[in-house]
């Protein structure tokens, strides 16, 4: 039962539904068959082959070619032996793995940049195929001195000088959404997800300012032109697709994955598709979540039809933001290269 004045309403219990009546597609699989370049399985590997497989029969019946597991050495849920083991050995076609760096290196003071270059030398001769550099660098991991080590600091330069050498993508997932840099109030767009997540909250303290990061990963990019770069969620600034796509013209060494951002495009379908149309050549296909078909079918609903205002999630409360979504309804020959054409094209070892 309602309160009797709106005044006692509260922002939980207000629901509503649309009375739009519109045409809805179901896309149940890629027009082409993809890639998802961006995800997370350390939770499977943990939980053996039996998992896997089941993963496996998931990844069939949704058209998913091959998958990126970016959980794969130091501080992820697995290490790189085990996703060799469970993963890559028994389906080199389907499985490609991301090495983690170990941050612990940068308490051993001068030098870590070049004993991190080592480890990664190392884990690509084992069989890694890329490198994922997490937000923490820029938010948390500080060097010796206690200071916030930024991307672009010269003392992790070897690392990006030796993907380079090595043939690998760097994957870097720079900052998060715009607003988890903004004061916790009634005018945050994201402030239900971030009563849930108190933790991805990055205002106040010592934390820098979103646009440093975003100058910072600018920097780090222009300095390693031999390096290819993939920065995760749109370079974090799906916000702002004129400076994303600014820098991707600056900078023919960047790629970009839309992984957990969908729902940030579909809000923006215009401009959004105007930038894949653009950057067809430089945007990879992610998922960034648990592998589940209804996500991956919404995900395959907005690159490809004209659906209009449409859930993000399942559920009532929407997970990120209060709003819905639209399709860009994507040429094919854009499908093909967002897809897979090219992850296939940046990451070695994949057809």
């Amino acid at each position: 039962m309602l309160p009797q004045s709106i005044d006692d309403w509260k922002l939980k219990d207000f629901l509503p539904e649309s009375e739009l009546v519109l045409p809805e597609h179901q896309v149940d699989r890629p027009r082409f068959p993809a890639i998802d370049a961006h995800n997370h399985l350390g939770g499977i590997v943990r939980q053996g082959a039996e998992a896997v497989s089941r993963l496996l029969d998931l990844m069939d019946s949704l058209g998913l070619r091959a998958m990126v597991n970016l959980d794969a050495g130091y501080g992820s849920a697995v290490s790189l032996e085990e996703c060799l083991r469970l993963l890559k050995e028994p389906y080199p076609e389907r499985f490609i793995l991301f090495h983690t760096l170990n941050w612990k290196r940068v308490e051993e003071g001068e030098g870590f940049g070049e004993r991190m270059a080592a480890d990664l030398r190392e884990a690509v001769a084992r069989g890694a195929q890329g490198v994922k550099i997490h937000k923490s660098l820029g938010l948390r991991i500080r060097d010796p001195q206690g200071r916030l080590l930024m991307p672009d600091d010269e003392r992790l330069a070897p690392i990006f000088a030796a993907a380079g050498e090595l043939g690998i993508p760097v994957l870097y997932h720079v900052a998060d959404p715009r607003a988890f840099f903004r004061p916790l109030d009634g005018r945050n767009e994201r402030l239900e997800q971030l009563a849930r997540h108190p933790d991805w909250h990055f205002y106040g303290g010592d934390f820098p300012q979103f646009e440093v990061l975003m100058e910072a990963q600018a920097r780090l990019v222009r300095r390693h032109p031999n390096t290819t770069f993939i920065s995760a969620h749109l370079c974090s600034y799906v916000e702002n697709l004129r400076w994303v796509s600014d820098l991707l013209d600056a900078c023919p060494n960047l790629n970009v994955d839309l992984s957990a951002r969908y729902e940030e495009l579909g809000r923006q379908p215009y401009t959004a598709r105007r930038f894949f149309l653009r950057h067809a050549d430089r945007i990879l296909f992610g998922a960034d979540f648990e592998p589940e078909a209804w996500h991956y079918r919404v995900l395959f609903r907005f690159l490809e039809t004209d659906d209009e205002y449409f859930p993000y999630a399942i559920g009532p409360r929407p997970q990120k933001g209060r709003w819905r979504i639209y399709g860009i309804f994507l040429p094919d020959d854009v499908l093909r290269k967002v897809y897979a054409e090219n992850a296939a094209r940046l990451i070695p070892g994949v057809r």
